[in-house]
């Protein structure tokens, strides 16, 4: 009898807390399981708020279509709209700038091979089934001068950036020999044809490659914070301008948890929505996080 008592209550505390996962620094709050994305959503890549913010827009990776999908915030699929004359090479990530248009990051570069880098702007709107980019900026890394680099100096993969001073902010991903947590930080100008790349910033932060690769940004509406995503951690960025990010101030945010996580936006100035891609019947979730 005293075994089924324990067990009962052992069994209504991990139901009653199976959505809520701790965050070490309990002035963060915790991260929130909200809802399972639909199965379609394997490799969540990207997630932006809509212009109307009554919904998501999120993008999948390399092997997907060229679809936008617009989620509500119960996570259903409320409208699958086609990216006419493009292709998914490659799809990271998914933002907008003041003015409700939305960028598309085509820049995943694993291999550090890929010399075809290109952002794509659209308009979109939850009616739509289909929307045509209206800008196609491409770019290159200045520092890259071989496709591949050696092993120890594979810093051009990219899988975040941000619209900042109307500007493309870009946080490579570091897939070198010897993970460090260092990341490069490139600014490209937001227009039609080549944008150049400018090295902008050289960062780095302590950890494994779970903690410390970035796979997702996102910034607030006044433009003083950007919050970077890895899999097991958030990092705050503060104190950058646009022509310097080498004095930014690097906040880290434990969200002790595992996982494929690859979107990230703001819902509002206080909350964070997340993402994570699908692994057999695990994960594939939308999570959200309060900011203190």
């Amino acid at each position: 009898m005293i075994r089924a008592c324990i067990l009962f209550s052992l069994m209504s505390i991990l139901s009653c807390s199976q959505n809520k996962i701790p965050v070490p620094n309990s002035e963060t709050g915790t991260l929130e399981v909200l809802h399972k994305l639909p199965k379609i959503l394997k490799e969540s890549s990207g997630i932006a708020l809509s212009e109307d913010q009554k919904n998501y827009w999120i993008i999948q990776d390399h092997g997907n279509t060229n679809t936008v999908y617009g989620l509500n915030f119960n996570a259903k699929i409320i409208s699958e709209i086609d990216v006419k004359n493009t292709v998914n090479n490659d799809w990271e990530d998914i933002t907008q700038d003041r003015n409700g248009f939305t960028y598309i990051g085509d820049f995943g570069n694993n291999d550090n091979e890929r010399q075809n880098l290109a952002i794509y702007k659209v308009k979109l709107n939850s009616s739509q089934t289909e929307t045509e980019v209206l800008q196609t900026t491409t770019f290159f890394y200045p520092e890259q001068t071989k496709f591949p680099p050696k092993k120890s100096d594979l810093l051009y993969d990219c899988e975040a950036f941000v619209v900042y001073d109307n500007n493309f902010y870009l946080f490579t991903k570091n897939r070198s020999k010897n993970f460090d947590g260092t990341f490069l930080v490139y600014k490209v100008l937001n227009k039609n044809g080549e944008g150049d790349a400018k090295l902008v910033g050289k960062l780095k932060i302590d950890g494994n490659f779970s903690e410390a690769a970035i796979t997702s940004a996102t910034i607030n509406s006044k433009e003083d914070k950007i919050i970077l995503l890895a899999h097991k951690n958030l990092y705050i960025l503060s104190g950058f301008s646009p022509e310097d990010f080498t004095k930014t101030l690097i906040k880290k945010i434990s969200l002790n948890h595992d996982s494929q996580k690859e979107a990230l936006t703001f819902k509002d100035e206080k909350t964070l929505i997340i993402a994570d891609e699908r692994k057999d019947k695990d994960f594939g979730n939308l999570y959200q996080f309060k900011l203190e």
